[in-house]
């Protein structure tokens, strides 16, 4: 059997493995890395059925790896209206309705993730903003961090929410002095919404896939950590068996799921190179943006608002999901954000640990964006992983300390903090909550600055990490966050040839510059997918 060969040649290659950081060549027989080193030593791998590839002294780094991302919502969210630019009233509402003149009669308007914290006069939209153009349209936007969305009144109708409507535990629906529901819905009450909204039809979510792996290939994003709703796993099954995956996605199922998973006797990490299951997805609050965070103490412009918990936390269900999920062996990955949502989730991993036999479980917190300093530490000692999204700094770090203090601001994100108190730290993105760029997200979290340059040496300087920590957080360690370590997140024989190629060396440019430098060729599975060129 004749092997298929590419020798990438003339490279600066970061390796990320510690006992070869650095290498001219690396040769690719079909889709596993057979060789490592110098120019002159690949001679002796390259033949007559080689295709040579001269990376002309370029930056070559291992395929990033996003640690959490939406597959199927961002793909949506790419092939929707787009309102993450508005700064005001009048555009928001002048994307809207430009929007409903490109759609067919019947399509809902969903998506947008819009951010009224950077709009020139910070306030929650209303129905009353885009009733009139949207009569007949159904129409539900969200914030940028999903937690927070708005209703035109044809869509509150449409679910049955009027002055009468309690909120659900864990949401709200927010009322005008009059009692009368503004349209804008937070967590759980955005559930009545999101019951109606009719399921995509297959094309629709084949659609989505697609645009979303474009996204990937053109972000050298190789591997994707997916969040998984309803029928989005199989519309991902579909898209693996026609071959359109051109990112490995380790997928987090909703933990309600977790007693299917169990009858089925599915485990942690279970599938194919390309499409793995076996974790279990859950939330403990909500966001910063939508002051549903759950803190210790209350938002500092709204005295009685501690945040929401969820329900599940509330009534003790979440407690048992996780340590059933654990018994048998599934991954649990926790959203939890605020201070208090993070410190009662380690409680929680206190008592599974406690209660359950030992594995290798990797257990993790999604996001985690308040770690108190005095939990800190417990991280560490639970090896709980924390997957964090460093761009968030960029655009929360604009409004947090108005809404938390300047005290409570130093433990945003504290990157620094976490891995010197010996906590296993990945990065990703949270797309389409922000940008699915790695490279966007290295460079706030060696800057720390924000969209409004409001910090002159970052947000909390002392946070900073180092160019090579940001690269393993986008790569071996996330790597070993999804049971990959062995097979992909750095450059070495044997492993997967999953690779990048830059176009300025991010070890050698400003830190400033590091948001500008593009991908310039991707490589998936020993092929070439994507060049800029």
């Amino acid at each position: 059997m004749i092997k298929y060969k590419k020798a990438f040649i003339n490279g600066k290659i970061y390796t990320v493995n510690s006992q070869s950081e650095w290498v001219e060549a690396v040769v690719v027989s079909n889709n596993i890395i057979v060789f490592l080193g110098s120019n002159s030593e690949a001679q002796e791998h390259i033949d007559a059925f080689t295709q040579v590839i001269d990376l002309d002294g370029k930056l070559m780094l291992p395929g990033f790896i996003d640690s959490h991302a939406h597959v199927v919502m961002g793909g949506q969210f790419l092939l929707n209206v787009d309102l993450t630019t508005v700064k005001s009233k009048a555009e928001f509402c002048k994307k809207i309705n430009n929007f409903t003149k490109t759609i067919p009669v019947g399509r809902w308007i969903i998506g947008g993730n819009w951010n009224h914290q950077n709009w020139e006069v910070v306030e929650l939209p209303h129905k009353e903003w885009i009733d009139s153009f949207t009569e007949n349209i159904p129409v539900f936007v969200s914030r940028m961090d999903y937690h927070v969305a708005l209703a035109n009144s044809y869509v509150l109708k449409l679910a049955g929410i009027d002055r009468n409507t309690e909120n659900p535990i864990g949401g709200e629906i927010i009322k005008d002095e009059n009692g009368d529901p503004t349209g804008v819905l937070k967590d759980k009450a955005m559930d009545l919404v999101y019951r109606i909204i009719p399921e995509p039809s297959e094309s629709e979510f084949a659609d989505a896939i697609d645009a979303a792996m474009k996204e990937a290939r053109r972000l050298g994003v190789t591997s994707i950590h997916d969040i998984s709703y309803d029928n989005h796993f199989k519309a991902l099954q579909q898209a693996e068996r026609d071959g359109r995956l051109t990112s490995r996605l380790f997928t987090m199922l909703l933990i309600k799921n977790y007693k299917n998973l169990i009858s089925n006797e599915i485990q942690h990490n279970f599938g194919s190179d390309r499409l793995k299951i076996g974790a279990m997805k859950a939330f403990v609050d909500g966001a910063l943006g939508s002051k549903t965070a759950y803190m210790f103490e209350p938002y500092s412009d709204e005295p009685n608002n501690f945040g929401l918990p969820m329900e599940e936390l509330s009534n003790g269900q979440l407690e048992k999901m996780i340590i059933e999920s654990d018994k048998n062996q599934l991954q649990c990955c926790i959203h939890a954000i605020g201070d208090r949502a993070i410190s009662e989730l380690l409680d929680i991993v206190e008592k599974m640990k406690d209660h359950n036999p030992d594995w290798n479980r990797r257990f993790r917190i999604e996001h985690a964006q308040h770690i108190s300093k005095k939990d800190m530490k417990r991280v560490a000692e639970l090896e709980v992983i924390i997957s964090a999204q460093p761009y968030h700094i960029y655009d929360d770090g604009c409004w947090a300390e108005n809404v938390i203090g300047k005290d409570r601001l130093r433990d945003f994100y504290a990157f620094r903090s976490m891995l010197n108190s010996g906590i296993k730290l990945c990065f990703g993105s949270d797309w389409s909550v922000s940008t699915m760029d790695p490279l966007k997200g290295i460079y706030v979290a060696v800057t720390r600055n924000t969209a409004n340059n409001k910090y002159e040496n970052g947000l909390i300087p002392e946070e900073k990490i180092s160019i090579k920590e940001a690269i393993d957080c986008y790569t071996i360690n996330a790597a070993y966050a999804s049971f990959q370590e062995n097979k992909v997140g750095s450059i070495e024989v044997g492993k997967m040839a999953d690779m990048i190629l830059l176009s300025e060396n991010i070890f050698e440019v400003e830190p400033a510059e590091i948001k500008n430098i593009k991908v310039e060729m991707t490589v998936f599975d020993g092929e070439i997918i994507y060049k800029e060129y």
